[in-house]
C-alpha cells in the first residue's frame, strides 16, 4: 500500500513511518514542521509542508492524487490538554476544521481508507473502569472534544459512502522510542510525565512537577495506562491490514479500539521506573491537585486482543522507560543534536 502519513515529522507519526517502510510500504508524510522535526522523516520519504486547516481542499486532493494514495493515517493534531483550554479555538481550527478537510480532500482524490488518531480524552471522567469502548463519551477539554466531533464526522461520512472504512483508535498514554535510539519524543514545550522526570533525573531539566498526592490510589498519586510507542504503531498497521481487505471479517465499515496495555501505572511508579532505568534519583516537587484531573485510566484492550490478535509486547515499565532514555541519552538536545552526542552528564 502507499499511505500518507499525516503528522508524520511528530512523535507517534515518525515511528509509524518506519514500521511502515520495515513493513514493506509506501509512504508520503504531511506534517507542517510547526511541532515535528524534519530531521525525523527520513530523506528519501516525500513530504508534503501543509496545513490542513489552511490549505484549500482542492490544492489538498490534486497534492494527494500526485502520489497515488491508498489509505491515510491521520495522526496530525495539537495534543496539549492544558493548552485546549486556554486556546479553545485553536484546537477546534485545528484538530476538527483540519481534519473535516482531510477528509473533503480524500473524498475528492477517491482515497477511501483512513485511521484515526482518537484518545482516552473523549471519554472524560468514567464512571466505571476499565474504560471499554462502550463507556461513555464525556470530554472534559476542548482537546477531547475536539477529537470527538471528527469522529462524529467519520461515522456520518462513513453512511453516505458505502465504499469507505475507518478504524478510530483511542490512545491511552504513549512513550518510550525506537529501539535503536534513532527517534523518539522531541515536544516543545514537553508536557509528559517520562520525558519529564528524566530530564530532573538527568539534570536536563527542572524537578518534576507532581500534581496531587491525595487521590483514591494505592500510592495517593494519579494512575495512568502507559503503552509503548512501537506497540501502538504495531497496532495500526495491524487495522490498516484489515482496512485494507474491506474489513469482511467483521462485517462493518468501522473499528473502534482501545489501544493500552490494559494496566494502570501510578506517578510514584513512573518515577520509580526512571530511577532505576537511569540509576538516578528524580528530584520532584508535590503541589495540590490540578482541577479535572481523573485519579485513574486504564484501557479494557479485550476487544482489540479478541478482534484482531494484537496485544502489547512492552509490558514491562522500566522496559518502556530505558528505552525512552537511550533516546534523551543520546540526544540530549533532541533532534536539535547530533546522534553521536555523548552521554547526559
Amino acid at each position: 500500500m502507499n499511505v500518507l502519513v499525516t503528522g508524520g515529522a511528530g512523535y507517534i507519526g515518525s515511528h509509524a513511518v518506519r514500521a511502515l517502510r520495515d513493513a514493506g510500504h509506501g509512504c508520503v508524510v504531511l506534517d507542517l514542521l510547526d511541532r515535528g522535526h524534519r530531521a525525523a522523516v527520513p530523506p528519501d520519504v516525500p513530504l508534503i509542508k501543509a496545513d490542513l486547516a489552511e490549505t484549500p481542499v482542492e490544492e489538498l486532493a490534486e497534492r494527494f492524487r500526485g502520489h497515488d494514495l491508498d489509505a491515510v493515517l491521520h495522526f496530525a493534531a495539537l495534543a496539549y490538554v492544558g493548552e485546549s483550554v486556554t486556546e479553545p479555538l485553536r484546537y477546534y481550527h485545528n484538530n476538527t476544521v483540519g481534519s473535516l478537510n482531510l477528509l473533503r480532500a480524500m473524498d475528492l482524490a477517491g482515497i477511501d481508507r483512513l485511521v484515526f488518531s482518537s484518545t482516552c480524552a473523549t471519554y472524560g471522567v468514567p464512571e466505571t473502569l476499565p474504560i471499554t469502548e462502550q463507556t461513555p463519551q464525556r470530554p472534559i477539554n476542548p482537546y477531547g472534544w475536539s477529537k470527538l466531533m471528527f469522529e462524529r464526522m467519520l461515522a456520518d461520512h462513513a453512511a453516505s459512502r458505502p465504499d469507505f472504512k475507518y478504524a478510530q483508535l483511542r490512545y491511552f498514554n504513549v512513550a518510550g522510542a525506537a529501539a535503536d535510539g534513532s527517534i523518539g519524543e522531541d515536544h516543545r514545550p514537553e508536557t509528559h510525565l517520562i520525558p519529564n522526570a528524566i530530564r530532573a533525573a538527568t539534570g536536563t531539566g527542572p524537578a518534576l512537577q507532581v500534581y496531587g498526592d491525595d487521590y483514591d490510589t494505592p500510592d495517593g498519586t494519579c494512575v495512568r495506562d502507559y503503552l509503548h510507542v512501537e506497540d501502538l504503531v504495531d497496532a495500526h498497521l495491524r487495522v490498516l491490514g484489515v482496512l485494507a481487505s474491506g474489513l469482511s471479517e467483521m462485517a462493518s465499515q468501522s473499528l473502534t479500539l482501545n489501544l493500552g496495555t490494559g494496566r494502570g501505572r501510578s506517578i510514584r511508579e513512573v518515577i520509580e521506573a526512571v530511577q532505576r532505568a537511569t540509576g538516578r534519583p528524580v528530584p520532584y516537587e508535590m503541589h495540590p491537585r490540578r482541577p479535572g484531573d481523573p485519579p485513574t485510566l486504564y484501557a479494557d484492550v479485550s476487544k482489540i486482543r479478541e478482534e484482531l490478535g494484537w496485544s502489547a509486547r512492552h509490558t514491562d515499565l522500566t522496559d518502556i522507560v530505558a528505552s525512552a532514555y537511550r533516546w534523551f541519552r543520546d540526544r540530549p538536545a533532541g533532534y536539535g543534536s547530533p546522534a553521536t552526542a555523548g552521554p547526559v552528564r
